[in-house]
């Protein structure tokens, strides 16, 4: 596989020098100092590219070409946004860029209840916990007709909860949910979300989905024309919130992805982690129904409860059969003669990573611990399979 680390840009605090040293050689990146909808000039592509380039380091990926909102909603930027798009991929294809990952998840992007929770072997994990982030909608939020998504232990579990936070503990939870995670779309306060919220009143699931279709029969052939391989996200986590509507959670959703502009520049990002964070979706069994849809893998794995609260594993301790994944991925790049590139998705807080300023998830040493087992795995699946 291509090993590749995502990157945030000059701004990232992890520099490409550093990177070089972790065994990644290609680059996961965007353009994100520039608003979403806007046409991504050439010019600047070509010169992040050239940034990177100099750091003895390709850019393999562009994670994400942000989809703008009113393409979501149907909103009265939605065509003018589409062509951006359009036009974005053009730019890009002209760059030799031909991997563009995406997602369409309503307002927020992935979501988490806590940066920082403490494992057994002292590292620091991202957390999402479900009785968290219903004290906050509930009650710090306060979105009308909340209580009707809840059972009445749900309830119960959350008003204890939130009646034994502290104001400091209410703040960093309400901060950690909007603020925004590294390569968020938007950055929101209570007031701006309930806003943002509202935009989804008359969107129900099967209209999001509609949208969805026309979006990538919209770009689809673009990319197709072009050379770029679309690779969906998943939702992050693969559940509704806030009364959003998910529609790329399951194994029928991704089916349905493809099958509203089938191509073969229509595909998949197989992100382990996202997919892994709901009891009923089988990622093994995904992973191999999806093999030659796969254009970018995030390999990362959580823990699950029962009341589908989950944590950020270790790479190969999680829920998820990572060798397997990893055999069928290694098969199927077999199968097509080229590399799937792929990342260590997220990383504990290990060591030094304690020490400096890293993006939440985003660690250093964490994640070369991740892309170190990750491509240990794969050098034995490749000799078990006699391809080494």
């Amino acid at each position: 596989m291509k090993h590749t680390w995502r990157w945030f840009g000059p701004t990232d605090p992890i520099t490409l020098a550093e990177v070089r040293q972790t065994g990644a050689t290609g680059i996961v990146t965007a353009l994100h100092h520039l608003p979403n909808g806007a046409v991504w000039p050439v010019e600047e592509i070509r010169a992040r590219q050239q940034e990177i380039e100099a750091a003895g380091l390709t850019w393999s990926v562009v994670e994400s070409v942000p989809v703008h909102e009113d393409i979501k909603t149907g909103g009265p930027r939605r065509d003018e946004a589409v062509a951006a798009y359009q036009q974005s991929l053009r730019n890009l294809a002209a760059c030799g860029l031909d991997t563009v990952c995406y997602n369409f998840m309503p307002v927020l992007d992935w979501t988490r209840t806590e940066l920082a929770f403490p494992m057994p072997d002292g590292a620091l994990a991202l957390r999402f916990d479900a009785t968290a982030l219903a004290a906050f909608e509930l009650f710090e939020l306060r979105r009308p007709g909340a209580e009707a998504d809840y059972t009445d232990a749900q309830l119960e579990r959350a008003s204890a909860l939130h009646a034994s936070l502290d104001a400091e503990a209410r703040a960093r939870l309400q901060a950690t949910i909007l603020a925004g995670l590294p390569g968020a779309e938007e950055h929101y306060d209570l007031v701006r979300f309930r806003e943002a919220l509202a935009t989804y009143d008359d969107v129900p699931a099967e209209r999001l989905r509609t949208h969805l279709a026309e979006f990538l029969q919209a770009v689809v052939p673009v990319a197709e024309e072009v050379g770029v391989r679309m690779a969906i996200h998943p939702d992050d986590p693969p559940r509704p919130m806030f009364g959003l509507p998910r529609v790329v959670s399951t194994a029928d959703d991704a089916q349905q992805v493809l099958d509203a502009a089938p191509s073969p520049s229509d595909g998949l990002t197989m992100c382990v982690g996202s997919y892994g964070s709901r009891a009923d979706n089988d990622v093994s069994a995904m992973t191999t129904r999806f093999a030659e849809d796969i254009h970018f893998a995030h390999l990362r794995s959580v823990l699950l409860d029962p009341d589908g609260s989950f944590t950020e594993a270790p790479h190969l301790d999680g829920d998820a059969d990572m060798v397997d994944i990893i055999t069928t991925l290694v098969v199927e790049e077999e199968r097509r003669g080229e590399q799937i590139p792929m990342r260590p998705d997220h990383g504990h807080v290990l060591l030094d990573d304690a020490t400096r300023v890293t993006n939440p998830g985003y660690s250093l040493v964490g994640r070369l611990r991740g892309l170190a087992e990750l491509r240990g795995v794969e050098r034995a699946v490749r000799r078990s399979l006699g391809l080494a």
